[in-house]
């Protein structure tokens, strides 16, 4: 499953992702930014998955089964610049707002700002196609909930 989507998000044509497969790619990105700074704790775990139950409106065991579909795909992927380009690709601004909301939580989790962290998350933005001002807007939302 995790080979065949990644097949496709970095094929020749955008694709057009189902539900299921977005879901999974940007899980993906959650895991590759709380990976960033070499420190994927557990409470960056449990904002992730609480971020997947929340937006997807899934059980334990379904974000559970996500998030470990998702730590399989982010170390398989390849460089973060092809991957959040073919999610830009897939995924209308809208959405990849609310990824950017999600991003800045995990980012946050552990209650440090980590500059590695930081970095790839203003690169993630950016690639994704998300304004420095939106971001921000984010962040601030994040920080405020």
């Amino acid at each position: 499953m995790v080979s065949d989507l990644l097949s496709r998000l970095f094929g020749s044509a955008p694709p057009i992702l189902p539900d299921s497969d977005a879901r999974l790619a940007l899980s993906a990105l959650l895991v590759r930014v709380a990976r960033s700074d070499g420190h994927y704790d557990s409470a960056e775990r449990e904002t992730i998955r609480a971020i997947v139950t929340r937006r997807y409106s899934l059980d334990a065991a379904a974000a559970g089964t996500l998030l470990a579909e998702a730590e399989l795909m982010e170390s398989e992927a390849p460089d973060t610049v092809r991957f959040t380009r073919a999610i830009k690709d897939a995924v209308p601004y809208e959405d990849r707002l609310g990824v950017i909301e999600s991003l800045w939580e995990v980012v946050l989790a552990d209650g440090a700002r980590d500059p590695e962290e930081d970095a790839l998350l203003r690169m993630a933005a950016s690639l994704l196609g998300v304004t420095d001002q939106d971001s921000n807007a984010a962040r601030l939302k994040v920080t405020k909930a």
